[in-house]
């Protein structure tokens, strides 16, 4: 591997850590879509990259399955989903951004202290790709739990799992075969949970989860 090659697949992985936390910044729900759009490419654009530099090509079919599904299909069956609710206001948060965006830095920065010295034995890139990786985990649970909508968390759990999915690819790739079973479950469960929104929408008018605690009479 040249070392140009080593810094576009470092620049490529970090700028997935870049997205994570543009997600947390976002405050309006078409926009959080969109740049969960945008995680979805540069995670596919990442695989390619890795699939060229290892020789690895059936990871260029889970570039294409990260690409199509998480990157076109449901971000688009996920925008659909809002406009039928009508929830494409600003998402609500349980604190602030600033906190929020300070919290994730520093949960980045957990990351790196954490991940490197356990992967000595990897190299370079699998490294700094674990590291990377474990940071948008982390950053997509604090999304999960920072966010008050339904469908803001759904985000928050799928920007997790393409963490899963860089963490593998940069570990020397993952079996095809597990990889289609998590981009189709990912696919069903948001149609499960489109119907279950539908469902709390025509039930409560609503899918804020602190709205949903107050109607069955708990505090937020």
């Amino acid at each position: 591997m040249t070392s140009l090659e080593f810094d576009i697949a470092h620049l490529l992985a970090g700028s997935m850590v870049l997205v994570s936390l543009l997600l947390l910044y976002q405050d309006r729900m078409y926009a959080l879509l969109n740049v969960f759009a945008l995680h979805a490419v540069v995670l596919a654009v990442s695989v390619a990259w890795q699939a060229h530099i290892h020789d690895a090509h059936h990871l260029y079919v889970t570039a294409a399955i990260a690409l199509l599904f998480k990157g076109i299909a449901l971000p688009v069956a996920l925008h659909h989903i809002v406009r039928r609710l009508g929830i494409h206001r600003s998402i609500e948060t349980v604190v602030g951004v600033a906190p929020t965006m300070l919290l994730g830095v520093a949960l980045v920065a957990l990351s790196v202290v954490v991940m490197l010295p356990v992967t000595t034995d990897a190299t370079s890139i699998a490294q700094e790709d674990l590291a990377f990786a474990l940071s948008i985990v982390l950053l997509g649970m604090l999304m999960m739990v920072t966010r008050r909508n339904a469908v803001s968390q759904v985000v928050g759990f799928m920007s997790l799992e393409n963490g899963l999915v860089l963490a593998a690819t940069g570990a020397h790739g993952m079996p095809l075969v597990v990889e289609i079973s998590v981009a189709f479950s990912i696919l069903i469960a948001c149609i499960v949970i489109g119907i279950f929104l539908f469902r709390i929408r025509e039930r409560f008018d609503t899918v804020d989860l602190a709205a949903l605690d107050m109607s069955r009479g708990e505090q937020p």
